[in-house]
């Protein structure tokens, strides 16, 4: 079957290789994987023809799917490679999941709205794509399978989440928006002596809920 949105795809990604944003989208990878993956499957279908434009459009429930910049910076910043044992927190419709599991064969999601879990295990089953995918809290992190190679957070908090610090390898990339009204995309690379801050960009995310959100949850402060 012919895909009526294989041109519009191609040309997204051709736009990511010519760098209208910065830091270019360097990640072979990614770019390649962003090449296969039909976003349009992802969005509500009356949002289908808006699907490749370079925005961020409602999946309902309050949430919405980054704009495609923002998902091919996050995994190249993560240096998500395959083999790679990635943990994305906030699967949303499942379009990043996807991406990565395009990538490597050991691709972890999770989703705290149980309505937008189930949608997107549903369409990434539809599709063909194989994610670990489970509805909880974000912050908790997926303990039984760690360590993670690169973490993934889809959405803003105010600190890092511990969990998250504790289930990331040596070596390993957390990629995490922080902030509230202001926001930054903050990239830290765990090492001997703990996190190490790398990048930050200016973005803006919707907020990570749950148990982030109490006070004194034992978040760790950015370095």
């Amino acid at each position: 079957m012919s895909d009526p949105f294989a041109f519009e795809r191609q040309r997204m990604v051709e736009q990511l290789e010519l760098g209208a944003h910065e830091p270019l989208i360097r990640s072979q990878a990614v770019l390649r994987a962003m090449r296969e993956v039909p976003r349009h499957a992802f969005v509500p279908p009356d949002l289908a023809p808006l699907a490749y434009s370079d925005q961020a459009l409602p999946i309902g429930r309050g949430q919405t799917i980054s704009q495609p910049y923002i998902v091919a910076l996050s995994l190249s910043l993560a240096k998500v490679r395959p083999g790679a044992r990635v943990l994305e927190v906030g699967t949303g419709c499942g379009y990043e999941a996807a991406v990565l599991a395009s990538i490597t064969d050991q691709a972890y999601s999770i989703e705290i709205v149980e309505e937008l879990a189930a949608r997107a295990r549903r369409t990434l089953e539809a599709l063909g794509y194989r994610v670990h995918l489970r509805t909880g809290d974000g912050y908790l992190g997926w303990p039984e399978a760690a360590p993670f190679d690169a973490i993934i957070v889809s959405a803003a908090a105010p600190a890092i989440p511990q969990p998250l610090v504790d289930q990331l390898a040596a070596g390993g990339m957390l990629v995490i928006p922080l902030g509230q009204d202001i926001q930054e995309l903050s990239v830290f690379e765990k090492t001997s002596r703990g996190l190490a801050r790398r990048e930050a960009y200016p973005v803006r995310f919707v907020p990570m809920t749950g148990r982030i959100q109490e006070s004194g949850a034992g978040e760790a402060p950015a370095p």
